[in-house]
């Protein structure tokens, strides 16, 4: 079975939510046979490489609150990471744009170390105080921490072009869903779910899209027929006896 994540490094709530779902993952009796792919979702597209400014000026912008107001938000938000083990500051942090971690997303998943990389990278946005958007050698480094190849890395972000297409296919994807926010989970594309959602919704979630979900059977053409018929495959093809 296949979980699909639509997210963004910049989320909180994407944050928060992975903490949640992988709570149920870990607990999930079927979780080897679960296969988590993460999907590519920017916040806030239109913000250019380079434009960063502090979360709460962003937040009082774009919502109209005061700036009382947001830092109460930052630090209800802190004790919602809190209750999942997770670390979060509250103060001081800044906010940006997020495609090249994108597309390093997806270079990460091509060397199997997505996970790694968008933890790594969760960790450094929520929890640390050196800046996420801090610089291209920042990526680089957190990539690296992550289990991939450093010059890889600096090439994909020296790179405009590389793994672009591949973030926005995922956005036309999320759209073409319905999902308008994150974190937005997809499970086997039959059931979605929106938002941190507490971990005994996932386990929910989860439950009911593995009972829906079974291996191909074949179909046996009749009895005496052995139940294979001749085919082409790695070896050769099979040749028809007189």
């Amino acid at each position: 079975m296949r979980v699909e994540i639509w997210s963004d490094i910049a989320c909180p709530w994407c944050y928060v939510g992975k903490a949640r779902f992988e709570k149920a993952l870990d607990a999930f009796p079927h979780r080897d046979g679960v296969e988590v792919v993460h999907r590519s979702f920017e916040l806030d597209p239109g913000r250019a490489k380079g434009d960063t400014q502090p979360v709460l000026k962003m937040l009082t912008k774009k919502y109209g609150m005061s700036e009382a107001q947001a830092q109460a938000g930052e630090d209800n938000l802190g004790a919602q990471a809190a209750a999942e083990g997770l670390d979060y500051r509250t103060r001081d942090r800044d906010h940006g744009n997020t495609f090249d971690m994108h597309r390093l997303l997806h270079f990460a998943k091509e060397h199997g170390r997505q996970d790694e990389l968008i933890q790594a990278l969760y960790k450094a946005n929520f929890a640390e105080e050196r800046s996420v958007f801090d610089s291209d050698e920042r990526l680089v480094e957190l990539a690296a921490g992550a289990g991939l190849d450093a010059d890889g890395a600096r090439k994909v972000l020296a790179d405009p072009t590389a793994y672009a297409d591949d973030v926005r296919a995922d956005e036309r994807e999320a759209a073409e869903l319905g999902a308008n926010g994150v974190p937005f989970f997809v499970l086997d594309r039959k059931y979605g779910v929106s938002g941190a959602q507490p971990a005994e919704v996932f386990a929910q979630a989860l439950t009911q899209a593995w009972g829906e979900h079974s291996p191909l059977k074949l179909i046996d053409s009749g009895a005496g027929s052995g139940g294979d018929a001749e085919a082409c495959g790695p070896d050769g093809c099979a040749v028809p006896q007189a």
